[in-house]
């Protein structure tokens, strides 16, 4: 660390106390005290692996990784499918402590996502502790190539924090990488637009990113950077990766490649144990760690006005006697992490009341009045007063960016329907009874998608 000027390290703090910066934890950075030692606890796994796999070390090479075990297994003519509840059996009675590495990055006390390439949630423990007292208030999502899990909202409108596993966490079944070819399968699928979070994807283009421990192989340096970032490491841009490690400072080829295609890119030589231990030094001496626990508990988004749509949300506009069939529209969406506002009170309209919605209406994302048999027969009803209020917003916002997205439940004719011409405009979406298709929740999950991209100017 002592080649590391204080300038580097303002200026990494001041990113954090902005909330700008993403660590993206590696192998080499989590590690466990078991018993004979410290080490990490990758090579605690492959260790007990032979065991239950019945591989004989000698057969492997000096400093063996759970692949080379699961490889001489198959050799062995063993089932792949087997490693994975063998695996979960080794650690389920295991109860280890989080690292001081990983309880000094848990004080960092405005990261709020976190992203691991390690199945384990000894970084969830470590931020529990540090944060809060050893209660179970951080999130951990983590990622598989058929079940997509996304951030329920940006960064900064994150209640508490997330740790993403990004290569799967622990489990009996194949959802987590324990090999080579799961790797292969894990980043393959990221390339595909239709296969990736994208609301964490941009977060990872739009923040400064950390990798710590990530002592991995040239190329998939750069096809991890490359997956991170979502565009060419050629292509200007604001914020920069910090790779911390003796490793990247040796390879001759991945320097060259970097200082020449990567011009952001930061490399620091030293243990990642270090380099956290230094930064949360730095840290501390600016915020003391007994004001960490009281900032992470902010209240519920709406904790003042439990009416009050969360910014950038989606706004459903409909006849009350939809109720049911909407509520499966709200959940379907809700359920791949979009935050989604209707009215369900069928409150009396009043000034009040009727500036709530219009600031619901101001606020939202998209707007989806729902039309039907039942607002055909009504003629005055207030989801009307909704749809005008959207109408007028829509007057303000350029041709081409995408606001009205309108909604049929049955068979209402939509485009001779008693509505407002400005929905005419727009492509009507026939959802039968409330019954949602993953075509249509992938389209709004691409809309609000850049609708928040819009909001950060990108």
């Amino acid at each position: 660390m002592n080649d590391l000027d204080d300038y580097f390290w303002d200026d990494l703090l001041e990113y954090i106390e902005e909330g700008k910066v993403i660590p993206i934890i590696g192998p080499e950075l989590v590690t466990v005290d078991a018993g004979a030692g410290e080490m990490t606890f990758n090579r605690y796994v492959a260790e007990q692996l032979t065991g239950r796999l019945r591989v004989k070390p000698r057969d492997l090479p000096e400093n063996y990784s759970i692949n080379d075990v699961v490889v001489r297994f198959i050799e062995n003519r063993g089932k792949k499918e087997e490693i994975y509840p063998r695996i979960r059996t080794l650690l389920k009675d295991t109860n280890f402590q989080p690292s001081p590495a990983l309880l000094d990055l848990a004080k960092l006390g405005p990261c709020k996502l976190f992203v691991t390439f390690t199945f384990d949630s000894l970084l969830v423990d470590a931020i529990n502790q540090v944060r809060f007292g050893g209660n179970a208030k951080t999130e951990q999502l983590s990622y598989l190539p058929n079940d997509i899990q996304d951030l329920k909202s940006e960064k900064k409108g994150l209640d508490y924090p997330v740790v993403y596993h990004l290569l799967g966490k622990l489990s009996a079944s194949p959802d987590f990488v324990a090999c080579d070819e799961d790797l292969l399968e894990f980043i393959q699928s990221m390339q595909s637009n239709s296969h990736r979070p994208h609301l964490l994807f941009d977060e990872l283009q739009d923040s400064h990113l950390l990798f710590l421990g990530c002592d991995y192989s040239d190329w998939l340096v750069r096809f991890i950077m490359r997956t991170t970032r979502s565009e060419p490491l050629s292509n200007r841009r604001d914020h920069m990766e910090v790779l911390v490690g003796d490793r990247f400072l040796e390879d001759e080829s991945l320097k060259t490649f970097l200082d020449n295609f990567s011009y952001n890119t930061k490399l620091v030589g030293g243990s990642s144990t270090e380099f956290v231990a230094e930064l949360a030094k730095r840290w501390l001496d600016r915020h003391p760690l007994e004001t960490l626990q009281d900032s992470q508990s902010p209240p519920p988004v709406n904790a003042s006005d439990p009416y009050q749509m969360v910014p950038g949300g989606i706004f459903l506009s409909y006849a009350s006697d939809d109720l049911e069939a909407v509520s499966r529209i709200k959940a379907s969406l809700e359920a791949v992490g979009l935050d989604v506002w209707f009215d369900k009170r069928e409150l009396a309209a009043g000034d009040d009341w009727d500036l709530k919605i219009r600031r619901n209406v101001g606020s939202c994302s998209l707007f989806m009045p729902v039309v039907s048999k039942s607002t055909e027969a009504r003629l005055e009803g207030y989801f009307r007063r909704e749809w005008a209020w959207a109408v007028d917003r829509a007057l303000g916002i350029a041709d081409g960016i995408p606001f009205l997205v309108p909604l049929t439940i049955d068979e209402t004719p939509a485009y001779t329907a008693k509505v407002p011409e400005r929905f005419k405009t727009s492509q009507f979406t026939n959802l039968p009874a409330g019954q949602v298709s993953a075509e249509f929740v992938d389209r709004i999950r691409e809309l609000v998608r850049d609708y928040h991209r819009r909001q950060k100017g990108g």
